[in-house]
């Protein structure tokens, strides 16, 4: 299968191409630079010229391929709305490109908000709170334009050696704290994937999932804050404290709108349509493996 990949030199992105290679597919991957050309091309990736922001890039790099696996996103706090937007764009660029042909169209969402107060599945909707799940819903809906669709939604935290996500800025922020921080009481959990782990759904779901799909990349269900900031703290030879929840934005700066929060997720169904099973350490392990706390890292 010829695959278009957006994102493909990103973190989980480059994990999705090394998979697609190994499995003997051909991989095309947007690039915006001749520095992404590059990187593409040394790793054996043709390189097709375009940005998220120009759809007709996106359409042409969509009609010369059997599927496409759209993973770039602006991720930019400030600019919620607009990387929204793009992303929106983006996705009905691709989708038109692929009307009535039956090849599949992956995207990736998340599974951070989808129930705040138990454990979200693939069968629950998510809500109105960022405007990046109205384009899960429209991708869903490509389905009824001949495209084998598919929403793969991510946990908060996809970890492993490389990552500069969550994690990586907690340990951060214990460094630069002087402590190893939860919030409240850290009973509060989310759930966690492998990197490698989560780009194995990717291709399986690029394979065979049925169309209108939503896939839960999820390997723990549940993992503590307070069993993160214990190995953070050990690692770092740290105390673990708690802060409270009125101090959070100042302790933990932009992360800590998120860190209270409940993100509990299960990946049951998705185990039973594409018979995966993660093979790669869980967050706990992947963090006493000491790779998130190495100088400079």
């Amino acid at each position: 299968m010829r695959v278009f990949v957006t994102g493909a030199t990103g973190w989980i992105g480059s994990a999705v191409v090394r998979q697609l290679l190994a499995d003997g597919h051909e991989v095309v991957g947007l690039a915006r630079s001749d520095d992404a050309a590059d990187r593409l091309v040394a790793a054996g990736v043709s390189a097709h010229r375009g940005a998220l922001d120009d759809p007709d890039s996106l359409a042409a790099g969509a009609a010369a391929s059997d599927g496409v696996v759209h993973l770039a996103y602006i991720h930019d706090f400030a600019q919620i709305e607009a990387a929204a937007a793009a992303d929106q764009a983006a996705i009905e660029a691709i989708g038109t490109a692929l009307e009535d042909t039956g090849r599949p169209l992956l995207i990736a969402s998340g599974t951070l908000g989808l129930r705040p107060d138990g454990v979200g599945t693939e069968t629950d909707l998510p809500g109105e709170g960022h405007p990046r799940m109205k384009n899960a819903a429209i991708t869903l809906s490509l389905a009824d334009r001949g495209v084998r669709s598919c929403v793969v939604r991510l946990p908060p935290t996809v970890h492993g050696d490389g990552d500069h996500g969550f994690i990586a800025r907690l340990v951060d922020i214990a460094r630069e704290q002087g402590v190893s921080g939860y919030v409240g009481d850290g009973e509060n959990c989310w759930s966690a994937v492998h990197v490698e782990d989560a780009a194995t759904v990717f291709r399986l779901g690029l394979e065979r999932a049925p169309a209108g799909s939503v896939l839960h990349a999820v390997a723990d269900e549940g993992v503590s804050i307070l069993s993160i900031a214990d190995v953070i703290g050990r690692q770092l030879d740290l105390s673990v404290v708690s802060v409270a929840p009125e101090d959070a934005a100042a302790h933990f700066g932009w992360l800590g709108r998120f860190l209270a929060m409940n993100a509990r997720a299960s990946s049951t169904l998705t185990r039973e349509l594409l018979g995966w099973q993660p093979a790669q350490p869980g967050l706990i392990d992947d963090l006493e493996a000491g790779h998130y706390f190495r100088a400079g890292g």
